[in-house]
């Protein structure tokens, strides 16, 4: 596969609704209610109910694992969090992923870039991961 730095390798915006949160909430056994209740998520300080963090991880690498082809050949996936989502119970939010290559390597690996907002925030500070390429 010939890659090259700054090559974008998969773009997508997901659509989560309060929906997506229950239905996550259920396989990951998450049950936190600022993941479904405004009221309780506002008692926390919190602006509104908000995307579980694992979530929004989750559906980077499955993007990266799409576009590699198989997520055994992803050898490390890091992120740290800058920002939550937050999902309004009416229209819900709106996450764009857009990984490109940070560097090729010299032992057959490429460092993937991903870059993760919804409306003009950024999600994720740092999300990076290392992929086998050859």
């Amino acid at each position: 596969m010939e890659l090259a730095k700054g090559d974008v390798v998969a773009e997508k915006t997901v659509h989560l609704s309060r929906e997506s949160l229950v239905r996550y909430a259920g396989a990951s056994g998450d049950f936190n209610p600022i993941h479904y209740r405004d009221d309780v998520a506002q008692r926390v300080g919190l602006p509104g109910v908000l995307a579980h963090g694992m979530l929004t991880m989750g559906i980077g690498s499955s993007i990266i694992g799409e576009w590699i082809g198989d997520t055994a050949l992803i050898r490390s996936y890091v992120v740290r969090f800058t920002k939550p989502v937050l999902v309004d119970a009416d229209e819900g939010a709106e996450v764009t992923y857009v990984a490109k290559v940070g560097a090729v390597n010299d032992d057959g690996t490429a460092r993937i870039d991903l870059a993760v907002t919804t409306g003009s925030d950024k999600v994720f500070g740092k999300a990076q991961a290392v992929v086998v390429v050859a």
